[in-house]
């Protein structure tokens, strides 16, 4: 089982934001979860690709070692079991064997040390690449849930300050360059920072990491540092934050105001509120559903059966049935697969051969705040009920 830090670089975006944070999640187990072992294995199968990759026979020469290394990576996730995952793993691979093109050095997942600043603190990078006076850290995101830039990205950083340590030595490095790679939301986000500023940013670090390991650290809500942590449910700074959002503009919530009464500042108020009070929410019942399914009672409330939609109890022997009451064509529904499972089927080497029978309708608009990175949108009524149309299709 691999080794944590008490103060991580996966978690950093929490003990950065909210010093409580750590002492408040001792005691919590860390549950895994289907969507984590997942990003482990497609982890795990990152790192043999590229370990086997790249150790070339003798007789490659270094100038062939990029194209030597992709090569032998294909070869070997052409033949991986479940090529879904093999295709999204093959994006970042190949983004680390462009990278890789005349580098210094290579290392990939390597555990890197950052405890100069942080007590404990040690982490381990996806890739690490030293390329003239640039040091590349790529991080590897399989998941689909949460999109995350380079930009200031805390974990990162703290990776490029391990591999600095562990590179100055022997390499001039002058800049960091962070790749974060997502490929099963086809996102790729770099950025780049100094290493003075890096530094720089590094003492502020020290500092909150101090904090941080204080028994009676203050607990900092917020957006991103509550969404994984496993003490929300419980917090009762995240309580008093929920409470004193919702009753800032309404003193009675039995006659709160209807939504077109509103003003500007109280809708802005509530739409930036929302995730974090849907995820305190979210984690409260969780916490209550985890008691009574553990036995435990709770006051007010029982569990009791959800919705369930009917089935066949042998879908063979009703296929049988069906046919010969109504006929084998009136008993199915065919359907053409999407064309994600037909890029599946063909496999990469031959998706081409369907390129232009796909296309991309325009997504339905979606609210985001002014800070997101993508670019807002003009869009007329008649416009907003013609994407509606080609998204959900009409009625």
């Amino acid at each position: 089982m691999a080794a944590h830090a008490k103060l991580g670089a996966s978690n950093a975006h929490r003990w950065l934001n909210c010093p409580g944070s750590v002492s408040a999640e001792e005691g919590i187990p860390n549950t895994s979860s289907p969507f984590a072992e997942e990003g482990t294995t497609a982890h795990e199968l990152a790192e043999q690709t590229l370990n086997m990759a790249h150790l070339p026979p003798e007789d490659v020469d270094v100038k062939d070692w990029a194209p030597y290394a992709t090569a032998k990576s294909n070869e070997f996730l052409d033949l991986y079991e479940d090529q879904e995952m093999a295709d999204f793993v093959r994006l970042y691979v190949e983004h680390v064997n462009a990278l890789a093109v005349d580098a210094d050095a290579l290392d990939i997942e390597m555990r890197v040390s950052y405890e100069e600043w942080v007590p404990g603190g040690f982490g381990t990078a996806d890739a690490i690449i030293v390329k003239g006076e640039t040091l590349h850290i790529c991080d590897l995101k399989y998941g689909m849930g949460v999109r995350v830039d380079a930009e200031e990205n805390p974990q990162a950083m703290l990776y490029a300050l391990g591999a600095l340590t562990m590179n100055e030595m022997i390499f001039d490095i002058e800049r960091i360059q962070i790749h974060i790679i997502q490929p099963r939301l086809d996102h790729i986000s770099q950025w780049e920072i100094s290493v003075p500023d890096l530094l720089r940013w590094a003492e502020w670090v020290k500092q909150r990491a101090e904090d941080a390991l204080e028994a009676d650290a203050p607990r900092v809500p917020g957006e991103k540092q509550c969404r994984f942590c496993r003490a929300k449910a419980s917090c009762a700074a995240l309580q008093k934050m929920t409470q004193d959002v919702i009753m800032a503009d309404f003193d009675d919530l039995d006659n709160a105001p209807k939504a077109n009464t509103l003003t500007d500042a109280q809708m802005r108020r509530a739409l930036e509120a929302k995730p974090l009070i849907e995820g305190w929410l979210g984690a409260v019942e969780g916490l209550v559903k985890d008691r009574l399914t553990n036995g435990e009672g709770f006051p007010g409330y029982k569990l009791v059966e959800g919705k369930s939609n009917r089935q066949w109890a042998d879908v063979e022997e009703a296929e049988q049935v069906l046919g010969d009451l109504i006929g084998p064509e009136a008993s199915h529904t065919r359907k053409i697969i999407s064309p994600a499972q037909a890029e599946k089927v063909l496999g990469k080497k031959r998706v081409g051969e369907i390129a232009d029978l796909i296309v991309k309708p325009t997504g339905a608009p979606t609210l985001a705040p002014e800070s997101d990175k993508r670019p807002p949108i003009n869009i007329s009524a008649s416009d907003f009920l013609s994407c509606v149309d080609d998204q959900f299709g009409e009625e």
